[in-house]
């Protein structure tokens, strides 16, 4: 606390208004006199915490000690979908640097567009009667105006309806085909449909408004560059020593991100955290732009895919459209404690696992949100090499709610639906047939994709591919394949552990559960 308020003496009082300042010595005076007659309980007094999707929602331009993502952003939303926000200072720092009311309109027109169709060049409201549109057509259209990318989102079958399109004259295979642009097939040009768009829905930046001067530009410069025309942006440094200077004053960490130009390299990050760690900084996240949770009208360009892609995100076209890649696998469903679950896997060309889906739809968000997450935690580890074994001896058993009985052919009880997955996993990727209560029967399907679970007998002295005789080896099953079938065979009336939820086998009059070991006593048999 003495180090805090000795920071606030050690401001330059040409920089700060003397009633804040004086007010900030108070304040730090006192909170130290405090300390001395009572004691501090805390590690820390003061941090700077995440606001994120809160502070936007509660009309703030900014986040804390963020400067602003772009003048006009898209936020990205958990259930789905974007809604669109405009910096709402532009207006008053271009009253407060002389501007009239008139340039002020004109220019936060240039950014955020004029959001109708009424005065647009091209595609308006004439325009569109000439080619069938009614008034309620048009009316949907400037509805959905405030809220899109671009255009040509507005116009679609989710925006329209069907019915619309068909009395338009589209068919249902061409509507319904990949990187249909109804636009386009009304006869705009690209050139035509460019124009309406930056008039429309604006060309998100400041840069080249109308009547703004050169030298009030970095006023409005922000963590990105904004919109497809936005050249500036702040530099990197610029967020580390902002934050060097409000950190004196806060006992933890600044939770603010650095943004980056998807080109830095890793020497420049590196420099990020050196000059972060002398300025005295206790926290540096740099973070590329592709990687963030808010979006500018570049979206599509930072990962790499055009309208298809960004109508993929939202949902807006099917799973089977252009640049969507197809997998084969599987989707089985099973109701474990009365709720129902979805595992649906993605294999390579040679059938080994390379990915996993988890949906539980009665869930709540925050549940599936993790699960979510843990399938794709595995996915990652799969395709960069984690064995499937790893992963079954660690999850099954694990124990949590929902658990219990489950409607699955082969699995009849799992301890958690994680242990319910690894088991499922565990039977139709490495044909593991002693972690589910009902084995496969001989005459099903086995999946190709299932390793086997013993060495193929040789014949004695069968040449090596050196030359060299191996051994005979014995056609007898193995040790392993006779304790399969032991439990294969002890399944049908065997209890499941008290402890674990594996099936126990008998032992003289009790059963024991030859996973952890639990002895469950006698039982009476029923006939």
């Amino acid at each position: 606390m003495r180090k805090h308020r000795d920071s606030v003496f050690r401001i330059d009082e040409k920089y700060c208004p003397q009633d804040l300042l004086a007010a900030a010595r108070e304040d730090w005076d006192e909170t130290v006199r405090l300390c001395e007659k009572h004691g501090v309980r805390n590690a820390q007094a003061t941090v700077i915490a995440p606001t994120g999707t809160i502070g936007l929602l509660m009309d703030c331009d900014t986040t804390g000690i963020e400067p602003d993502f772009s003048l006009v952003k898209f936020k990205k939303l958990a259930g789905g979908g974007y809604f669109k926000i405009v910096n709402q200072s532009v207006t008053r720092a271009l009253a407060s640097l002389g501007y009239r009311d008139d340039q002020v309109r004109d220019i936060v027109t240039y950014v955020q567009g004029t959001m109708t169709l009424d005065g647009a060049p091209h595609i308006n409201p004439p325009t569109l009667k000439e080619r069938g549109f009614t008034d309620e057509d048009i009316e949907k259209i400037e509805a959905a105006l405030p809220g899109l990318f671009e255009l040509g989102f507005g116009f679609n079958k989710w925006a329209l309806g069907e019915d619309t399109l068909k009395r338009l004259g589209f068919k249902e295979e061409q509507y319904n085909a990949p990187g249909f642009d109804m636009l386009q097939a009304l006869g705009f040009s690209d050139k035509q449909i460019a124009e309406a768009n930056d008039v429309i829905c604006g060309r998100m930046t400041i840069e080249g408004a109308p009547g703004l001067k050169r030298e009030h530009l970095p006023v409005f410069d922000c963590a990105n560059k904004c919109g497809k025309y936005g050249k500036r942006y702040i530099a990197p440094m610029g967020h580390i020593r902002m934050m060097a200077a409000a950190q004196p004053f806060i006992s933890g960490a600044i939770s603010k991100t650095v943004n980056l130009p998807n080109e830095v390299t890793v020497e420049e990050i590196e420099r990020i955290y050196v000059d972060g760690w002398k300025l005295g900084l206790k926290a540096v996240a740099p973070l590329p732009r592709w990687m963030q949770a808010l979006s500018t009208a570049q979206f599509d360009q930072l990962l790499g895919h055009g309208q298809d892609g960004l109508r993929r995100e939202t949902g807006r076209i099917s799973p089977s459209a252009k640049g969507c890649r197809r997998r084969g696998g599987s989707t089985q469903e099973a109701r474990i404690g009365g709720h129902k679950v979805y595992v649906r896997t993605g294999e390579y060309e040679d059938g080994r696992l390379g990915e996993i889906f988890i949906d539980m739809h009665k869930e709540g968000a925050a549940y599936r949100s993790m699960m979510n997450c843990f399938a794709i935690a595995v996915s990652l580890g799969l395709q960069y090499g984690v064995p499937l074994q790893e992963y079954v001896d660690v999850f099954t058993f694990t124990r949590f709610e929902p658990s219990g009985p489950v409607d699955h052919p082969n699995i009849k009880y799992v301890t958690s639906i994680v242990d319910y997955i690894f088991r499922l996993l565990a039977m139709e990727y490495l044909g593991r047939h002693d972690l589910v209560q009902v084995p496969p029967s001989e005459a099903s399907v086995v999946s190709p994709t299932m390793r086997p679970r013993t060495k193929p007998a040789v014949k004695p002295d069968e040449p090596d591919e050196d030359g060299s005789a191996r051994a005979a080896v014995s056609s007898a099953p193995s040790v392993e394949g006779a304790l399969n079938d032991h439990l294969g065979k002890m399944m049908g009336d065997a209890p499941f552990c008290s402890l674990c939820g594996h099936v126990t086998v008998r032992n003289g009059a009790c059963y024991k559960c030859l996973n952890c070991g639990n002895s469950m006593g006698c039982f009476l048999i029923r006939s």
